[in-house]
């Protein structure tokens, strides 16, 4: 019988320079699950993207993504299976390319429109991930001319192109103005509802960027998780002020988060 589990981190440490920056590390993801990643600066979120994008490999423990191990398996064919939206990836986008072109490419698992031939299906799919983002009118656009609200939906709708099984969100309402920021969750948290979206990460140190439809958080601090466990009793004032060290008050309504210091 196959694993529900998408990913299996076990007794992880990442250790640079002598210096441990992220562990000891040990959770896992079910499918169907909405994880949200949260902690301040410098805590080890971004090392763990990296980790979950099989871009690095732990020092110590084993991973377990989709029932392969790594170091055990081609990368090149687990990474299909993966989609990523963040600075890992957005690097790598031509500025040239069309938005059309940015998440057909992705069927390829490559970046920059040569001579390959897609079919219906694809421009389909790629024109149909756009339209649930919101930025179908973009398609002839070229990448660069876009703002950055707009980039972030383009590199969405391209993370999900393959279908992926996992999806890795690393701050996709970072740098938007309140409108795009809500705009964008709206849009995360529908897509959420349907019973094919795959099981999803997102990567934040902001409660109020947590969508709609997060089921589980995972706390970190000084790359040691602090806590883990379904959104509604991880996403707390004790929990919070613990994870960034000032006393803080957080409210949830309607699935949402807030928090404010308290005077």
């Amino acid at each position: 019988m196959a694993s529900t589990h998408v990913l299996e981190l076990t007794d992880i440490h990442i250790i640079r320079d002598g210096k441990s920056i992220l562990g000891p590390i040990n959770f896992s993801i079910d499918r169907g699950e909405r994880w949200v990643v949260l902690g301040p600066n410098g805590a080890g979120k971004s090392t763990l993207l990296q980790l979950l994008a099989t871009r690095i490999f732990p020092t110590e423990g084993t991973v377990k993504i989709l029932d392969r191990v790594m170091g055990h398996i081609d990368l090149f064919e687990l990474r299909t299976r993966i989609g990523l939206c963040g600075a890992l990836a957005a690097y790598e986008i031509p500025e040239d390319e069309k938005v059309r072109d940015v998440v057909l490419t992705a069927a390829y698992a490559i970046l920059g429109r040569w001579n390959e031939i897609y079919d219906l299906w694809d421009e389909s799919r790629a024109m149909a991930l756009l339209t649930t983002f919101g930025v179908r009118d973009l398609g002839d656009r070229v990448y660069q001319t876009l703002s950055e609200g707009e980039r972030k939906r383009v590199q969405i709708a391209r993370a999900l192109m393959t279908d992926p099984e996992l999806l890795l969100l690393d701050e996709p309402a970072g740098g938007l103005d309140v409108g795009g920021r809500e705009d964008l969750l709206r849009r995360l948290a529908e897509f959420s509802l349907s019973s094919t979206s795959p099981a999803t990460v997102v990567v934040t140190h902001h409660i109020e960027e947590i969508p709609i439809g997060t089921t589980h958080a995972l706390l970190l601090r000084n790359g040691v998780a602090m806590a883990s466990g379904p959104v509604e009793q991880i996403i707390t004032s004790e929990y919070i002020s613990a994870v960034f060290q000032s006393d803080i008050e957080v409210h949830s309504h309607g699935g949402r988060f807030s928090a404010r210091a308290r005077m």
